[in-house]
């Protein structure tokens, strides 16, 4: 029958997906950072991002272009270099930036909400450790019987999906208030900058040091 699973497969699944969304890493960091910076809007405006991002990486993990990075040393190197080196390039921006007043109020414009989308797909498809997790991960869900290979990793890839849907916006709206109460201070903004830059440029040469899993 397709798709049938037991309660204790869709347990193991369901609690590795929590985990899973609630790891600190830099698509979180960057949904998190924008929503104490910018403001509710903002930090959605990331979240999706960061999940079309991941959308991708859960269709080729379903289409087995992940295996790609997950055998080729230089293929991983490849997007390992250029992700590491945007997420540095995010961190020296938020680094020079000379603070500006929190948008609490949600006032963001659509095209800094546009860029904030752009940003948030690039960190995620830029991050080759993802699309090999998924690899790795999604597999271990695959049971004989229960459809196609692909069909089975599509559908708990996008089932973590929905996780985060029930995860990371509560989160945004607790970031949506942090910015409220520091909304109109440019000293605190500042500082706000430094940090995220700081975080990102950590990320960045995290995953530039990392092996292939």
């Amino acid at each position: 029958m397709m798709f049938d699973y037991s309660l204790a497969h869709w347990a193991t699944f369901f609690t590795a997906a929590v985990l899973l969304n609630l790891s600190p890493g830099p698509d979180m960091a960057f949904i998190l950072g924008q929503t104490a910076h910018r403001g509710v809007r903002s930090g959605f405006a990331a979240m999706l991002g960061i999940w079309s991002g991941t959308l991708i990486h859960v269709l080729f993990a379903a289409l087995g272009l992940s295996a790609v990075l997950a055998t080729s040393a230089a293929a991983f190197s490849v997007v390992k270099w250029v992700g590491a080196a945007y997420l540095i390039w995010l961190g020296i921006q938020a680094l020079r930036s000379q603070g500006t007043r929190l948008s609490a109020g949600g006032s963001t414009s659509p095209a800094h909400l546009q860029t904030l989308f752009k940003q948030g797909v690039l960190v995620s498809i830029l991050n080759p450790k993802v699309a090999v997790f998924f690899l790795a991960f999604l597999p271990q869900f695959i049971e004989a019987g229960a459809g196609s290979v692909s069909a089975q990793l599509f559908l708990h890839g996008i089932l973590i999906l929905i996780v985060a849907a029930f995860i990371e916006p509560p989160l945004i709206l607790i970031g949506g208030k942090l910015a409220g109460y520091l909304s109109h201070n440019r000293n605190i903004s500042r500082w706000l900058d430094r940090g995220l830059g700081t975080l990102f440029i950590g990320l960045g040469v995290k995953l530039a040091t990392s092996d292939r899993m």
